[in-house]
């Protein structure tokens, strides 16, 4: 049995090493894959895990500790909340809806989104006021509220219902 037990941790290691021996391999073809598709951006190849830097120019700013939304979009916290960055040779400012830099022209005034998303958000809000006949946040508008209010209405039926002392007994539906 000592005998079966050593063979079978010899296999393992065997298989231990030709995984790891794949392992290298796959990491060596994805930072080649890595470099040809960014070439020359900084901070794009992380192999010390310490070279994430934001992608705003001369910003020198670690995103190793940064928070996982600004490491997600390179771009430190300081430089998220500015009114306006150099970046590209343009004054730019990151938009908190499309999570990208647009051009100062597509902000209104000190407004954090650009006007496009800006023009869909309020669009959706202005669908959506007036038309809780199912409470505020239920849920229960259906993809268009204002066709639903109309059904709504064309439906509804005028009914008389018999005087409360009268020997009439509704039917509980269960």
């Amino acid at each position: 049995m000592e005998g079966k037990r050593s063979q079978g941790q010899g296999y393992m290691k065997k298989k231990s090493y030709l995984v790891e021996e794949d392992m290298e391999t796959d990491t060596d073809e994805e930072e080649e894959v890595g470099r040809d598709r960014v070439r020359g951006s900084r901070g794009s190849i992380n192999r010390g895990g310490s070279l994430r830097l934001c992608q705003v120019d001369r910003c020198t700013a670690d995103m190793k500790e940064a928070k996982l939304y600004h490491r997600r979009h390179k771009v430190c916290e300081v430089h998220a909340k500015a009114s306006s960055v150099f970046l590209s040779g343009l004054n730019q400012r990151f938009c908190q809806q499309c999570s990208r830099f647009h051009d100062l022209q597509e902000f209104d005034e000190a407004k954090r989104s650009c006007r496009r998303r800006l023009a869909g958000h309020n669009e959706r809000r202005r669908k959506s006021s007036g038309e809780s006949t199912y409470g505020e946040g239920s849920g229960r508008r259906g993809i268009n509220g204002q066709v639903v209010m109309q059904n709504q209405e064309r439906s509804r039926v005028e009914m008389t219902l018999p005087m409360p002392n009268s020997s009439f007994k509704r039917p509980q539906i269960r």
